[in-house]
C-alpha cells in the first residue's frame, strides 16, 4: 500500500474516532508499527492531525471542544494515574469543589477521606458522589450538552455562597505563558471563580494538555498546582519553576 493511502485510511479511520491507537491502526493497515509512526510524523507535519502518546488525535479548533462520551475515552490510563494521585489530597472534613470533566469524575471512587463536601457543577460527578455517599451539592444553572457541565449566571450566583478548602479543575490546554486554557468563555469563569474562592488550587492534566492553547484564560500558571502523570521533557524546567507539580514521577 502507497503511503498516500495510507495516509487517507488513517485520516478517515480518526474523523470516525476522534483519537486513534498506533496498534489499531497497525491491524487497520496491515503495516508494521515503525511504518505507522512515520506516517502518523507524516501526517503532523502536514498538520493533519497531533500526535499524542500511544497514538493520534484530531486538531481541534482552539474554540471546539471533545464531548464527554469521547473524552472518557481518551487518555484512559493516564486519567487514573491523576485521578488517584488528586485523591490523595482530600483529606477528612475538607469542603471541596469537583470541576465537570473526566478526570475529576474519575477522581470520585478513589476519595477515602472521610466527613467531606463536595461542590460540583458536573451532572455525572453528583450520581457518583451519591453512590460513595458524600454529601454533594450540584451547581444550579444552564447544562452543556456536551460535557454535562453547568454554567452560566446562576451557577455563578450560587458558587460565590460556598468557600472551599480545595478546587480541583481540568482544563485543555497548559502554557507557560499563556497560562491554564478551556474552549468555553462561561466554563471558564466558573473554574476562575471556583479557584478564588478555594485556599487551594489543583488542576489535573494528562501531559498531552502541556503546551496547548484553548480559546479562553483561567488563570496563570503559577496560580495553581498541576497534577499529571508525568511532565513532558521539553516543557518540564519551566513548569517546575513556575508552580508545584504532582505527578506519577515525584510519587514513585
Amino acid at each position: 500500500m502507497l503511503a498516500e493511502e495510507r495516509h487517507q485510511l488513517i485520516l478517515q479511520y480518526l474523523k470516525q474516532r476522534h483519537i486513534v491507537k498506533v496498534q489499531d491502526l497497525v491491524n487497520l493497515l496491515n503495516a508494521s508499527e515503525s511504518t505507522v509512526r512515520r506516517d502518523l510524523q507524516d501526517l503532523e507535519s502536514m498538520n493533519l492531525l497531533r500526535r499524542v502518546h500511544g497514538g493520534a488525535s484530531l486538531l481541534q479548533h482552539r474554540s471546539e471542544e471533545l464531548d464527554m462520551g469521547t473524552k472518557t475515552l481518551k487518555n484512559v490510563q493516564e486519567k487514573s494515574v491523576i485521578a488517584q494521585l488528586a485523591a490523595r489530597q482530600v483529606k477528612d472534613n475538607d469542603c471541596i469543589y469537583l470541576d465537570a470533566g473526566t478526570t475529576t469524575l474519575e477522581m470520585i471512587p478513589y476519595i477515602n477521606a472521610r466527613d467531606i463536601i463536595v461542590v460540583t457543577n458536573g451532572l455525572p460527578h453528583v450520581e457518583a458522589l451519591a453512590e460513595k455517599r458524600i454529601v454533594s451539592y450540584l451547581l444550579g444553572g444552564i447544562m452543556k450538552r456536551t460535557t454535562k457541565a453547568v454554567i452560566g449566571g446562576i451557577a455563578m450566583q450560587i458558587i460565590n455562597r460556598f468557600r472551599f478548602d480545595k478546587a480541583f479543575l481540568g482544563v485543555n490546554g497548559i502554557d507557560i505563558e499563556m497560562g491554564f486554557t478551556t474552549p468555553d468563555p462561561e466554563e471558564a469563569l466558573i473554574k476562575r471563580r471556583a479557584k478564588e474562592l478555594s485556599a487551594q488550587t489543583f488542576v489535573l492534566a494528562d501531559s498531552s494538555k502541556f503546551s496547548e492553547v484553548a480559546f479562553c484564560k483561567m488563570f496563570d500558571i503559577h496560580e495553581a498546582a498541576i497534577i499529571t502523570e508525568a511532565l513532558p521533557e521539553p516543557v518540564k524546567t519551566s513548569i517546575l519553576g513556575k508552580t508545584k507539580v504532582i505527578s506519577q514521577e515525584e510519587d514513585g
